[in-house]
């Protein structure tokens, strides 16, 4: 009877969805309180920690997937790992600087110091374990099963609003929300789409979101619990331009920055289409 059941793509879907939502709360709330810690034995324990829970997580998914589906997760093949997570982390980190250099140039920057080098290296560790769970969720998940019951644009649409609202569980901010959903949700969903691999998400993912923390300092998403980085930055101005209490994320220029990359491969997804058909 539960093998009948797992066949249904909407039973599938709740089952990992409650599976991997229950391992984030796990692994990510310890984490995001270690991260705080400004003892440098402590960082190094998150680094290693955030890292091993994102490769335990890549495991878990593998398995959990030859259970249910009985099938290989492809989507987390062990190809091409490195140069796609590489390629993916070095694209999000200028990708956000972009982001930063924008908000300097229209006044948004109020003030930049010194941070701490241990912060950054237990902001790296959580956010591996971060990119790695989001990118399972949403992408592997939700945008997976969901485009096999509606197509490549629900899932997109559903998944992107699905991720713009969750994260208004760490900031009741309208506007930031939908400007998650628009940055993440939509461009990191075209990109997996394009490329049918979590990889290059993930390393997209990873290298956003510790630019934003690990590097500049700032806050992401509207979480107090982002964790801390080399550079101290304060920002200030209307929120368009500064992304006020939700972070950079909430700035227009994010929404452009990104939506730029989503252009990008959803052209590479119709292309893909018209080969293959």
């Amino acid at each position: 009877m539960f093998t009948e059941q797992m066949s249904k793509t909407p039973v599938r879907l709740v089952f990992l969805a409650v599976v991997f939502f229950a391992v984030n709360a796990v692994v990510v709330g310890p984490l995001s309180q270690m991260v705080h810690s400004s003892n440098p034995f402590v960082a190094l324990v998150t680094l290693v920690l955030g890292v091993a829970a994102a490769a335990g997580m890549v495991w878990l998914y593998r398995w959990v997937i030859g259970k249910v589906e009985h099938r290989e997760a492809t989507e987390l093949a062990p190809v091409n790992v490195g140069p796609a997570l590489r390629r993916g982390a070095l694209l999000g980190m200028g990708m956000f600087t972009a982001v930063m250099l924008l908000i300097t140039i229209f006044g948004g920057y109020e003030s930049l110091s010194w941070g701490s080098f241990t912060s950054a290296l237990a902001t790296a560790g959580m956010m591996a374990s971060v990119a790695v769970i989001e990118e399972i969720l949403f992408r592997g998940v939700l945008f997976r099963l969901v485009e096999q019951m509606t197509g490549t644009v629900g899932a997109m649409v559903v998944s992107a609003l699905v991720f713009g609202g969750l994260h208004l569980l760490n900031s009741p901010n309208l506007w930031g929300a939908l400007a998650i959903a628009i940055q993440g949700g939509l461009m990191l969903a075209a990109v997996y789409a394009a490329t049918r691999s979590l990889w290059l998400p993930i390393g997209l993912h990873f290298g956003w979101n510790f630019a934003e923390s690990g590097i500049f300092g700032t806050t992401v998403s509207g979480s107090d619990n982002s964790g801390g980085g080399i550079f101290s930055s304060v920002l200030d101005g209307p929120t368009l331009i500064s992304g006020g209490d939700f972070g950079p994320e909430a700035t227009i220029f994010a929404v452009l920055v990104c939506s730029v990359l989503t252009v990008v491969y959803t052209r590479r997804i119709t292309t893909r289409t018209r080969e293959m058909a």
